[in-house]
């Protein structure tokens, strides 16, 4: 009678562990780990402190995948250290679109895809992967033995300015700083840095006085140069007024030159005509100037007979004479 039960509880434990088998088998499948999925590896040349296995790899904020594995490498001959992360990539959590069949990973990876360390929480510490296109980055990719594919990393801007302030020399700038302190030391102690205050004082003084010569100066110009501004304005309304008068005058004005510039080359022009030397007026000018010409050789032949014969007023000329 004792064996029954037994039996009974071998049988009871054996069903009810197949079922949680079955169930964790459904709630794996629910949960997104199967199904089309691919692994990948990522490697970082720096710490990657607060990623953990199960961390999220998230592209462009929107939960692609997780944290699978998470190896370090050391190079005995380089002495160099390499973290790999690997990680599953769950082609459920995005719909793809187009007719592109096969891995685009490598056309990804081309296009600028890249991955960085982020933070999930400034508190806990957490990080996560973020996958996004940087396609003026450059493809980094490292000769690691995986059989997965590699997507290549670049250091996010927390991390380059710590690389920055990591390749700093701190002490030969603090040696600067201490040389240019003990300059300025040597500097402020000098008999013309002590003068300086003084100086400064006078000028302040100078300054002071000017300003208030400056403000005598524009008190007593003041109406004056209010004066000038009012007759300024004045005359320049009166031009205003007076420049189209003047203006119609001048338009007038060129218009009378107009006609007399017509008529003194109207005028030349018969001066012209008449001093021609084929003019009717320039023969008979010429032939009055031959008659006055043979009047007085007339005249002299008549001043040279009385002068010879005076005689000849009273009786005439004689036959001798003539």
């Amino acid at each position: 009678m004792s064996e029954k039960p037994n039996t009974l509880a071998i049988g009871a434990f054996i069903v009810g562990a197949a079922l949680i088998a079955i169930s964790a088998v459904i709630f794996i499948n629910g949960s997104g780990w199967g199904g089309d999925k691919s692994k990948v590896v990522m490697v970082f040349d720096g710490s990657v402190k607060g990623l953990s296995i199960g961390a999220p790899v998230a592209l462009r904020g929107v939960q692609i995948g997780q944290v699978t594995d998470i190896h370090l490498i050391f190079d005995s001959d380089t002495i160099d250290i390499t973290m790999t992360v690997e990680a599953e990539i769950d082609g459920r959590s995005f719909e793809t679109r187009g007719s592109a069949e096969g891995y685009l990973g490598d056309e990804m990876i081309a296009r600028g895809l890249r991955a960085q360390l982020n933070s999930q929480s400034i508190l806990t510490g957490l990080l996560y992967i973020q996958l996004d296109f940087h396609p003026n980055s450059e493809i980094n990719l490292v000769d690691i033995d995986s059989p997965h594919s590699q997507i290549p990393t670049i250091p996010t801007d927390l991390q380059r300015i710590t690389r920055e302030l990591d390749s700093m020399d701190f002490a030969s700038i603090a040696s600067d700083i201490q040389t240019i302190a003990d300059s300025l030391g040597t500097f402020v102690s000098t008999e013309s840095f002590q003068s300086l205050p003084a100086d400064l004082h006078k000028t302040l003084v100078s300054i002071e006085e000017l300003s208030d010569q400056l403000k005598a100066q524009l008190a007593s110009s003041g109406p004056k140069l209010d004066s000038l501004l009012d007759d300024t304005e004045r005359t320049m309304e009166s031009l205003s007024s007076e420049i189209p008068e003047i203006s119609a005058a001048a338009v007038h004005t060129m218009e009378l030159l107009d006609t007399a510039i017509a008529a003194f080359e109207e005028a030349m022009k018969e001066i012209d005509d008449l001093v021609s030397g084929d003019s009717a007026t320039t023969y008979a000018l010429n032939k009055a100037l031959r008659e006055i010409a043979l009047a007085g050789r007339e005249l002299q032949l008549l001043a040279k007979t009385l002068e010879e014969h005076p005689e000849s007023l009273i009786r005439g000329r004689s036959e001798e004479d003539k």
